[in-house]
């Protein structure tokens, strides 16, 4: 009987990559119609491992995949995936940490970009007909400014070489970091309140976490400089939209350059009628080689565990020393 790999969701348009892939560790793939949680719990029981993208993989889908040794995440974030719930029943979560690296650096910096220069005001100054600097916004030059990085993992580091080669001084924050971490290019710190109040564009680079939501909330965006812009390339329930909302309309800052909302598609999102915020659709990952590597990848974390082999990217690593740890008991 062949193995069942359960993709809860996608967001391309073919799954030939992961056929192929699959077909080599003698899988089939259940694809889910709408990914929603009563869909999954029904089609769970017959998975041997899970893919998923974006929708939620809860304990509740985990209970009823009694057969599953894997859950396979399309991406880095874990948001989506009961990761504590999965490891108490024994399964493996892996990831792809190197996805999109190049992508969502490059996709902060064009908000950057479009930020400092106005770009998108200018665009539309000239489809309404007008021309020059009539009237003439704030408009600093970049070089010598100051990025500030909440966070400084893969693609914050990727981003780095990037904003240096225009001449922006870096600080990075996170709560652990070490004093040297940025020597001798720039600047560590432990304090958020000192990154923000020294930045003139803050870009966020953190997982969403219970730790990290709502983490730039009115008390912070008060911290940032009233000339300063706010990035966000993550999860957009690591802001508060109310405060920000407040803080855009207030003055408290001058701009926001958005990838990411905390409800997605948004129609009605009061963020969306800002002059001075500018959203993107949640597609800082995207590339044609991105996509297809991150196919590959999360395919072939399933296709090693229906090898009997470890994975690669385990998130948690401690599911391998527990006697319910599902991988083991099938190879042995």
């Amino acid at each position: 009987m062949a193995f069942q790999v359960l993709i809860t969701d996608h967001a391309w348009p073919s799954l030939e990559i992961e056929q192929q892939v699959l077909a080599s560790a003698g899988a089939q793939l259940i694809v889910a119609e709408t990914g929603a949680e009563s869909e999954l719990v029904q089609l769970a029981p017959a998975a041997d491992a899970i893919l998923t993208n974006w929708k939620p993989v809860t304990p509740a889908v985990l209970d009823a995949a009694r057969r599953c040794m894997l859950v396979s995440r399309y991406g880095i974030g874990l948001d989506n995936i009961a990761v504590e719930h999965a490891t108490r029943l024994g399964i493996l979560v892996t990831n792809v940490p190197d996805f999109c690296l190049e992508e969502v650096s490059d996709h902060a910096m064009a908000l950057l970009l479009a930020c400092a220069r106005r770009v998108v005001q200018f665009a539309r100054a000239t489809r309404q007909g007008q021309w020059g600097l009539n009237p003439r916004p704030p408009l600093p030059r970049l070089r010598g400014q100051t990025l500030g990085l909440v966070g400084y993992g893969n693609i914050a580091r990727a981003l780095v070489p990037k904003a240096l080669g225009l001449g922006l001084r870096i600080i990075a924050y996170t709560p652990h970091i070490a004093a040297d971490a940025l020597s001798p290019f720039g600047q560590a710190t432990n304090d958020l309140d000192c990154l923000l109040r020294q930045s003139d564009y803050v870009s966020i680079h953190v997982p969403l976490t219970a730790t990290t939501r709502s983490l730039i909330d009115a008390r912070a965006l008060r911290q940032m400089k009233p000339t300063a812009f706010l990035i966000n390339t993550s999860r957009g329930a690591i802001i508060d939209e109310a405060a920000l909302y407040q803080a855009l309309t207030e003055g408290w800052i001058a701009g926001a350059g958005l990838d990411v909302l905390i409800q997605e598609p948004a129609k009605a999102n009061p963020l969306l009628a800002l002059e001075n915020v500018i959203v993107t659709p949640h597609v800082a990952f995207y590339s044609e080689v991105a996509i297809a590597e991150l196919e590959q990848k999360a395919a072939e974390h399933v296709a090693q565990v229906l090898r009997g082999e470890i994975p690669t990217n385990i998130v948690n690593p401690a599911v391998t020393q527990q006697p319910n740890y599902r991988l083991g008991a099938f190879r042995k």
